[in-house]
């Protein structure tokens, strides 16, 4: 009885579970329409979201690339514009300046190798008032000169003044843009010492006899310089420097007249130069710049394709030098010419961009820089045995496409020319080389300081020299840096000053116009004194020279384990020091 109307009930009901499931049915579709429609959505947002962080980290690197190739620009090329005074001079109270002792570096030249297309890069410095200025005395000049030639006698007679051609970037020659930077450099040694040294006052007039109106040829004028002294090694680069850094410093009738002295010695070491032991130290140093290298595969790959891009003669594998690399890249970069190409094959070109490939992102992934206690460590790149998909299997010739160097190649390697030079600057081998090579050349300097403060005529002492010639002296005397490498034109000064109220001398010493006095070891730790400089209350560190004449007699040869110059240069076996 039950079962019938449980059976009645459903066919009259029957409709409405047809709708009822129906019903059901409709909705559970749209709620999962819903769901997969919000998937979808999410998922465009979780991918638009991951390609905005990529296109924003693709704009980081760029803006990191940016930063970097400009600060290698301006540390490394010292534009003419950027030049000027620093804290150099100053009115000291209580203190009269003797006299001023300088060393430079020669400015801007071309490559010292062989590279492709350097004639398409301009080396020219154009329109620049004061390079049109000094071209211009030297063409209407006197009796000094002869088409731009100094012809007075000497070492360096017959010398152009200016580069043969204003444009090329011609081996190892003054560019036009490093005779510009020398100018500049002259300007503000006029502008911080000229006037207290009357350096720029008309020059004094001798003459040989008695004047005797009537018989001038008899009689020739003489034009005394003996105030200035100008040493240069006998390069153009080197004379031409010193030339134009003085034709800024004192009067034309004055520079016609200069005597221009020759250093033998890139070191300027004068009487003190052989020296075995330091050739030693340098092949040492030599032999541990390379394994430095050999542990760097990657940099070293980098290095191979920028050198068989950059140089005429094609590197031997292993052979090619980070610094001679980085010296043809400067070329390129200090005159905004386009980063140099080559033909290459296929096969040669997947290689590179293989090995460089994580360069091409970030070169801190190239070189990944991880603080320890011993410095930077360089990370390996695992090898990539696969085969290159350009491989010809028929064995016919590749064809050839272009190959550019790129801004990553150039950041990689000017990032590891940085570390493994300040890791060299810092190492024992290399303060010991520097005081060997620098001990004749601080001799003369500290000879010419106790000339200024006897009274001697000489005020100011030129020395136009090398990068290498301020690296032996720095490190000779611990001078600290955050850079490895002397900018063109840099200048180092010492300045000697005298006590009004006593007979004490000073002296200080400034690095591209930064006082670097408190920081060379014998001054540093409280042996100099602080003293006003000028209106603006700036102070100024004057360090006795007694300290430094103390250290050249008793202490200079201390860390050498010798007394003298002779034994200390003594050739003795690696494990000597």
């Amino acid at each position: 009885m039950l079962l019938r109307e449980i059976a009645r009930f459903s066919l009259q009901h029957r409709t409405l579970y047809c709708y009822l499931i129906l019903s059901i049915w409709i909705f559970l579709l749209i709620a999962g329409m819903y769901k997969y429609i919000g998937s979808i959505e999410n998922s465009n947002s979780i991918l638009s979201s991951k390609n905005f962080l990529y296109k924003k980290q693709q704009l980081l690197l760029e803006e990191r690339e940016r930063i970097r190739s400009k600060k290698i620009n301006d540390d490394d090329c010292n534009h003419p514009q950027t030049i000027g005074i620093g804290e150099e001079g100053g009115s000291f109270e209580g203190w009269s300046l003797q006299g001023v002792l300088l060393l430079i570096r020669h400015g801007d030249r071309g490559p010292m190798t062989h590279v492709r297309g350097i004639d398409s890069v301009d080396c020219s410095y154009e329109g620049d008032t004061v390079v049109s200025k000094y071209s211009h005395f030297l063409t209407n000049s006197s009796s000094s000169t002869t088409a731009g030639h100094w012809m007075k006698t000497g070492s360096f007679h017959g010398f152009p003044l200016l580069p043969s051609s204003p444009k090329a970037c011609l081996l190892g020659q003054l560019t036009q843009k490093g005779v510009a930077q020398l100018l500049r450099v002259g300007d503000v040694i006029r502008q911080a010492y000229a006037h207290t040294l009357s350096l720029y006052a008309k020059p004094a007039v001798t003459r040989t006899t008695p004047f005797n109106s009537s018989d001038s040829t008899t009689n020739p004028v003489v034009y005394n310089t003996e105030d200035i002294v100008v040493y240069s090694t006998r390069y153009r680069r080197t004379f031409q420097s010193a030339m134009a850094l003085m034709f800024s410093i004192v009067h034309p009738e004055k520079w016609q007249y200069l005597q221009i002295q020759e250093s033998h010695s890139l070191s300027f070491c004068f009487t003190d130069c052989a020296c075995p032991q330091a050739d030693n130290i340098k092949k040492q140093l030599d032999k541990e710049s390379k394994q430095t290298l050999a542990m760097q595969p990657t940099i070293g790959a980098i290095v191979q394709w920028m050198g068989a891009t950059l140089l005429q003669n094609q590197p031997t594998v292993g052979q090619t030098s980070p610094l001679e690399i980085r010296d043809a890249m400067l070329a390129h970069i200090c005159h905004n010419a386009a980063l140099p190409c080559r033909k290459i094959s296929l096969a040669a070109a997947h290689e590179t961009r293989r090995t460089s490939s994580s360069s091409t992102q970030d070169p801190q992934d190239v070189i990944n820089i991880d603080q320890e206690d011993n410095g930077i460590v360089f990370s390996q790149s695992q090898p990539n045995t696969e085969e290159p998909d350009d491989v010809d299997p028929t064995g016919e010739q590749e064809p050839e496409i272009e190959g550019c160097v790129e801004k990553s190649h150039v950041t990689a390697l000017m990032a590891y020319t940085h570390w493994a030079g300040l890791k060299e600057w810092k190492s024992v081998r290399m303060r010991q080389q520097g005081l060997l090579r620098a001990y004749g050349f601080l001799r003369n300097i500290v000879g010419y300081m106790l000339k200024m403060i006897s009274g001697d005529k000489v005020k100011f002492v030129l020395y136009s020299g090398h990068d290498k010639t301020m690296e032996y002296l720095m490190t000779a005397l611990g001078l600290a840096t955050d850079t490895p490498f002397i900018p063109y034109a840099s200048r180092m000064a010492f300045e000697v000053y005298k006590s009004d109220k006593d007979t004490q001398y000073y002296f200080r010493l400034l690095f591209n116009g930064r006082d670097e006095t408190n920081v060379i070891a014998v001054c540093e730790g409280g042996k100099s004194l602080s003293v006003p400089r000028g209106i603006r209350g700036d102070r100024a560190n004057l360090c006795p020279i007694e300290n430094i004449i103390r250290f050249l007699h008793d202490d200079y040869f201390l860390p050498l384990n010798a007394t003298n110059f002779k034994d200390a240069c003594l050739a003795q076996k690696d494990n000597y020091f």
